[in-house]
């Protein structure tokens, strides 16, 4: 049972609690679509903090909760104490008092950790530095929907950064038993300690999580390959650098030759047309990812619902 838990990384959640957001995200999705009412969090309140700004995740955890018969309450530095020096676990406390769950969009990973050590109710890490947890639980969504929903021994090949998508998707991936492998420039992998507990995920379900340097390597026989902007939010000033070395990391006709027929090709947004992937790319499978778009809403929805029904 998740109720009552926190969501800060794929890592703490079990492979069946992986497997029961995911059913649930299909549910609420069908439901959603045919008109059927899902009340599950009538009355109540998430508090969104946003220390980086989002489109979608802003628009989807707010969207979610009406939809689930809460309300969703924008909270910035500028409309929190946190703007002004307040302590972080002195905030956890205040918010428990008032609401029923918090979602945290930040910097530091430790920032939402140590909200969730203070609070007395659910936290959800909408994105660290270090993990992005909502956005792969979607993109196993989203390839149930185009794969089938059995994911065990399904290839993910990842290209480019090792970013905070590449942790969570060795996390994820991990528990859904399928491979992974991960192809970045030397000095941009993942960060290790998640490469060695997400490998050791990968021994209790049958997964494999892999490491190269060649993006070929990485995509031969892939049934997923994946891809997500060079430079993250606060490396504007490395772009042109990054551009050089990432150059031959682009998601492009090229590479794709190598994958299954079959691939899909996903991107968390926003894509960047020419670097990480190539217009005739993206287009081609704009209506895989801008599923992928829709499922955040979905997916939190069934996360908010799991962890505060």
């Amino acid at each position: 049972m998740l109720k009552g838990k926190d969501l800060l990384s794929i890592h703490e959640l079990s492979a069946d609690e992986v497997q029961e957001i995911l059913a649930l995200a299909a549910e609420l999705k069908a439901k959603q679509k045919a008109g059927i009412e899902h009340h599950l969090l009538k009355g109540k309140t998430l508090g969104m903090i946003f220390e980086k700004s989002s489109t979608r995740t802003r628009v989807s955890f707010e969207t979610g909760m009406y939809q689930l018969g809460g309300q969703a309450l924008f909270l910035s530095n500028r409309d929190l104490q946190l703007g002004r020096g307040e302590p972080i676990k002195d905030t956890a406390r205040v918010l428990s008092r008032y609401l029923d769950g918090i979602m945290i969009r930040t910097y530091g990973h430790d920032r939402a950790e140590e909200l969730a050590r203070y609070a007395d109710i659910p936290v959800i890490n909408a994105l660290t530095d270090l993990l992005h947890p909502c956005q792969v639980l979607t993109d196993l969504l989203t390839i149930r929907e185009h794969k089938g929903k059995n994911l065990q021994g399904l290839k993910m090949a990842y290209v480019g950064d090792g970013n905070n998508m590449t942790n969570s998707f060795m996390y994820g991936c991990a528990k859904a038993g399928m491979e992974f492998v991960a192809a970045t420039p030397e000095g941009y992998r993942p960060d290790a300690e998640v490469t060695r507990q997400a490998q050791e995920d990968a021994r209790a379900t049958g997964a494999s999580i892999t490491l190269v340097t060649d993006p070929l390597e990485a995509v031969k026989g892939a049934d997923i390959v994946v891809t997500d902007t060079w430079a993250s939010m606060g490396q504007e000033a490395e772009h042109e650098e990054r551009k050089r070395i990432f150059a031959p990391y682009q998601v492009n006709d090229k590479l794709l030759a190598h994958a299954d027929k079959r691939a899909i090709v996903m991107h968390c947004l926003p894509a960047y047309r020419g670097e990480e992937i190539t217009e005739e790319v993206f287009e081609r499978f704009a209506p895989v990812i801008f599923d992928e778009a829709e499922n955040r809403l979905h997916t939190q929805k069934a996360i908010m619902a799991l962890l505060m029904g």
